[in-house]
């Protein structure tokens, strides 16, 4: 495991990291090698990901062992209609000194750790959801007139079932833009289920090894950021991002008839580096077209807000990003 800090991480490097992390993973976890590789995409870039599918599929046995893999702190969250926001930033308590003299303290909360799985996070009402908004935008906690930073790298992976299944709680619009990717996990094809079952009845575990560290997913990311763009991908960029606002003039018939609010520019953002990382992991130095839009699905899905007719009608966000795709034309 390199740890090095003083030297620059190649590409040849980067690579053997991602196909190593992804080669663990896939010890454990059947199939989703897509999932996998966006997940891993979405950690180089620094950001944090939304999984959401129904209960079974696995989505947090992934996060647990991509944990594994990585040696860094590792933290769970189950979410449920009960928690409290300190129950998950901590609080001040009082302490007593051996002269019997009294004073606060602050006790640290789970969220005090580099990887956090918040478990089911749509399970919790909206004030307890809030409580990672800071975190997870400044990687801070403030408790009264207290700024407490967070351990780097700091990466929030969260499981939410679907919001029409019972006992959920839609995610604030600021908090969904606040993840880097929203992936959808998909139900197993036949083959896949019946390998996840002879894995999962058996009485063999298959061990999974520490390939990377904090310091070498961060060198990644530091690479990824190296990685150039030419200013007409860039713009090609601008064109997908511009084109979800239904007032602006490129906007295909569809999102002027269906959608309310168009992306924030941190889906740009999301775009960009992502098609950076992406670039990397096939081996290549440069972004292409085809690099942004293999990640403007997870990058936009979750920040194109859809008006009433949308949601009456069943439109989906992918629905509507699959024409964006379509007009928008790359010069």
């Amino acid at each position: 495991m390199t740890t090095a800090r003083d030297r620059t991480l190649t590409p040849g490097e980067f690579r053997a990291t991602a196909d190593a992390i992804q080669r663990e993973v896939a010890k454990v976890i059947v199939g989703q090698s897509e999932i996998v590789r966006q997940v891993l995409i979405s950690l180089v870039s620094g950001g944090h990901v939304l999984l959401e599918g129904v209960p079974g599929l696995g989505k947090t046995m992934m996060v647990r062992t991509l944990a594994e893999t990585l040696d860094l702190h590792f933290s769970r969250i189950q979410f449920t209609p009960d928690l409290m926001p300190s129950d998950i930033i901590g609080t001040n308590i009082i302490v007593e000194d051996e002269h019997g003299r009294r004073s606060f303290r602050f006790q640290e909360g789970p969220v005090f750790a580099n990887l956090v799985l918040a478990d089911e996070i749509n399970r919790a009402t909206p004030k307890t959801q809030s409580a990672l908004l800071e975190a997870m935008q400044e990687h801070t906690v403030t408790i009264s007139t207290t700024i407490h930073r967070l351990p780097s790298p700091f990466f929030v992976l969260a499981t939410q079932n679907p919001i029409e299944m019972e006992g959920t709680y839609p995610l604030p619009e600021a908090q969904l833009d606040r993840f880097f990717f929203k992936l959808h996990v998909g139900y197993p094809p036949a083959n896949e289920l019946a390998e996840i079952l002879d894995r999962t009845t058996s009485a063999t575990h298959a061990a999974i090894e520490k390939v990377a560290n904090g310091d070498l997913v961060e060198q990644m990311g530091e690479l990824a950021r190296e990685v150039p763009i030419a200013s007409h991908v860039r713009e090609y960029a601008v064109r997908l991002l511009m084109a979800t606002h239904p007032d602006q003039p490129g906007a295909p018939p569809i999102v002027r008839q269906y959608v309310r609010y168009g992306s924030s520019p941190r889906g740009a953002q999301a775009m960009i580096l992502a098609a950076k990382v992406l670039a990397l992991l096939d081996g290549r130095f440069n972004v292409a077209f085809d690099d942004l839009r293999q990640v403007a699905f997870p990058a936009l899905r979750h920040r194109i807000i859809l008006n009433f007719q949308g949601e009456a009608e069943g439109i989906t966000t992918d629905r509507v990003l699959e024409e964006i795709l379509r007009t928008v034309p790359e010069e």
